[in-house]
């Protein structure tokens, strides 16, 4: 089993099916996707038709929750079962395309990872004006951010990974910001937590997606197209 992580797609998997042809992967490999896998999205036949095509892949997706989805515990065909050591959602007619529970802390090889989903939509009002799907799930709600410390309390507060969609507030890659968005009124908050996370929190590595750009900040690292080997 090899284990690999790569950013946002938004129902967009051709770089990850040339991945798999290229590299010979098979549904025993993991590809981990930082949020936005956007599989999840319009909730109608459409997201019926990419899961199909998706099931066909020779590889399981691992989907971290992002702001440009629904989140699986809303969705009625989903079910919970342990994997890794953790919760997640699955459904049975596509058991390789796994959706990670907020908050739940993983076991890959020994390797402790916790998942921190979530991020708020700079976008949301236009999607909103313009009939595109906007979620009021986007962003865990204090009861999954309480969850997530206990977990982490029972783990003392050391992990190898942290996977999460957005990153803690001083490693936001400002530079990469869009110049039409006023940063002020953008919600912070899940920023905000994860800062506090990140300053509690002993660990390895830590991945987010959501920004669209691929770097580095010693061991915060944003990924967009690049596709990893995680260890």
């Amino acid at each position: 089993m090899s284990i690999y992580i790569t950013g946002d797609t938004h129902r967009d998997f051709d770089r990850i099916e040339d991945f798999c042809h290229s590299y010979g992967t098979s549904k025993e490999d993991i590809l981990i996707i930082l949020g936005d896998a956007g599989i999840n999205f319009f909730l109608d036949q459409r997201d019926e038709l990419l899961k199909g095509e998706l099931s066909q892949y020779p590889i399981t997706l691992f989907c971290i929750h992002g702001n440009h989805e629904e989140y699986p515990s809303e969705i009625s065909s989903y079910e919970e079962m342990e994997w890794h050591g953790g919760k997640v959602f699955y459904e049975e007619d596509y058991p390789n395309l796994i959706f990670a529970q907020d908050g739940e802390i993983y076991d890959f090889d020994g390797k402790k990872a916790v998942v921190l989903g979530g991020a708020y939509s700079v976008d949301k009002y236009y999607r909103l004006r313009n009939g595109i799907p906007w979620f009021d799930t986007e962003q865990p709600d204090d009861s999954v951010k309480e969850y997530a410390e206990k977990q982490l309390d029972k783990v003392g507060w050391s992990v190898d990974f942290v996977f999460s969609h957005t990153v803690p507030l001083s490693y936001e890659p400002r530079w990469a910001f869009l110049p039409s968005i006023n940063q002020a009124m953008v919600d912070k908050s899940m920023e905000k937590w994860l800062e506090e996370i990140f300053n509690r929190l002993s660990f390895e590595q830590w991945y987010a997606g959501h920004y669209h750009v691929d770097c580095s900040e010693g061991n915060v690292n944003i990924i967009f197209e690049e596709i990893e080997e995680l260890y």
